[in-house]
Order: structure tokens, then sequence, then C-alpha cells
């Protein structure tokens, strides 16, 4: 009998424990992995001149989303209190009560100390660098207490992923990945600055920054057209430091008639097919380039 109750009890922790980690990666949104993921891929890639060791690959993809793991959470600590206000966020807190602060806490500083690992791993500038990407993910979550322009800290925070996949693949800084960052700081800031939009009368209650609160709906959706049309230049201009072909041009015409269309999608007066804009939309874009991107390098390199 004992060890029925035992086993059932132990059956039990084990269903709550992955319910947890279930729970956990719903609040982080794990799934917009799929923004930074890519051009990781593509960077490492284009580095190594083709596949890249495949251990260098896992540390890379392992790093990622270790650090965005880790900066999500803390996100999520921290914001407790502007979220529980939120219509849009206030779900979190229950998923925090349901997780316990301390598990989050704990989350948290394991993946933190999981991507230190991974970078240390790759080697020794990417270790070095590691402590600077953690302060640039971490201090994202506290901008909007006090600039308009957290949007760009945001792109700031997923562009490291090219940049770090580069370096972690060569142990060398060079201006090629830095134009890739550029284009996703861009591309980030501009879908960044529509999501918000549908937050604008929190921001004014709580006394929170944002561009949407500063300019106004109309000239925030202006802006972020403006930003998309600088990544489309900036993602022809990767093109001159690397050795990419018409297959990866083709691809980012592709990426210019999707961001037509996101914007097509959003109008000042109806902010209805936002989710549709931010994230199916834009994870088509970033998977597809990945995707064109790995096939001219295939072809032509």
């Amino acid at each position: 009998m004992n060890n029925t109750n035992n086993k059932e009890s132990a059956m039990k922790h084990e269903q709550n424990s992955l319910l947890r980690f279930y729970t956990i990666f719903k609040l982080i949104k794990f799934s917009h992995t799929i923004f930074s993921f890519p051009f990781a891929v593509m960077s490492a890639f284009i580095a190594a001149g083709g596949m890249p060791d495949i251990r260098q690959l896992l540390l890379i993809i392992g790093a990622l989303i270790m650090a965005r793991s880790c900066a999500m959470s803390f996100n999520r600590l921290v914001d407790a209190k502007y979220d529980i206000h939120n219509p849009r966020t206030a779900y979190r807190i229950q998923l925090q009560n349901h997780i316990g602060k301390t598990n989050l806490w704990f989350f948290t500083i394991s993946c933190t100390i999981l991507f230190i690992v991974c970078a240390g791993l790759l080697n020794r500038l990417s270790l070095i660098i590691s402590p600077l990407a953690l302060l640039v993910i971490f201090g994202y979550s506290f901008t909007k207490r006090f600039t308009n322009f957290s949007h760009l800290v945001l792109g700031l925070s997923l562009s490291l992923s090219p940049i770090g996949a580069w370096i972690g693949v060569t142990g060398e800084i060079t201006i090629a990945p830095f134009i890739l960052a550029l284009a996703v700081l861009l591309w980030t800031a501009g879908f960044d600055i529509i999501y918000a939009c549908q937050d604008l009368q929190h921001d004014i209650e709580t006394k929170l920054h944002s561009i949407p609160k500063m300019m106004g709906i109309k000239n925030s959706l202006i802006l972020s057209s403006v930003l998309h049309f600088l990544v489309v230049i900036t993602l022809f201009l990767f093109m001159y430091f690397t050795d990419l072909n018409y297959i990866y041009f083709g691809g980012v015409v592709f990426v210019g008639i999707m961001l037509v269309y996101e914007h097509s999608l959003i109008k000042p007066h109806d902010l209805r097919k936002i989710n549709l804009a931010f994230f199916t939309v834009n994870g088509i874009i970033s998977m597809i380039l990945m995707c064109v991107t790995l096939v001219d390098i295939y072809v032509f390199y």
C-alpha cells in the first residue's frame, strides 16, 4: 500500500514539474524565439562559409535559447506590478502564481549561468562579451520606465544574436555581422512599435514611456514603416560585405513584400490584426530569409 502511494506521489510530482515547465514556456512566449533564431543560424553559416561545426552550431543555438529565456523570465518578474494592471498582460500574473516566484527566479538564474557556459565553450571572446550581452537584455526590462525608445533597446537585444553567432564561429569581430544586426535592430523596433500601439492607454495610465505615447498611433505607424524600409536597404547592403548572391537577393525582395503586407494590416483606427502582423508575418519573414540564405550559401559558397 505504501509503495502504491509513493508511486502515485512521485507521478504527481513529476506531472506538476512538467506542468510548471510548460507554464514557464508559455509565460516567456518561447515560440517567439523564431524572431532571433533564424538570424543567428544565418550568421553562423555565413561566417563558416557553409555548414558550421555541429558542436559550434548547437552551442550557438543553446546560448540563444538560454539568453532569451533568462531575459524574458526576468522581464516578467520585474514588470509584474505593471502587467497586473494591463488587460493584455494580466494573465502573466496568474501564470507566475502557478509557477511560483522562487521557481521563476531559479529558472532565470539557471538560464543565465547556462548562457555563460555555452559562450565559454565556444571561445574566449564569446565568454568575454557574454556579460555585455546580459547587461543589454536585462537592461531592456527597465527602459520603459524612463525612455520612449525602449523599442530600439529591444531591437538591440535581438540584434546581438547574429553578432554572437558570428563570433561563436570565428572568434573574431568583423563588420559583416554588425550590418545584419542593424537590420535586425530596425526590423524589431519597427514591429515592436506596432505592437506597443495596443498598450497606449495603459502606458498613459501607468506613466510608462513608448513611441506611440510620444507620437500618437498614426505617426508611430509611419515611423515603423520608415524603419522597415531601412531594413530592406540594410539587408541589400549586407550583400556587399558577404558572398551572398541572387537567391538571397530574391529573399530580401520577399521580405520587402511581406513588410508592405504587414503594414497594410494595421490602421490607426483598427488594430485588430496586430497579432497577425506581429507574430505570423514576422515569423514568416525571419524563417524564409534564413532558408533562402542557406540555399544561397549551398549553391554559391
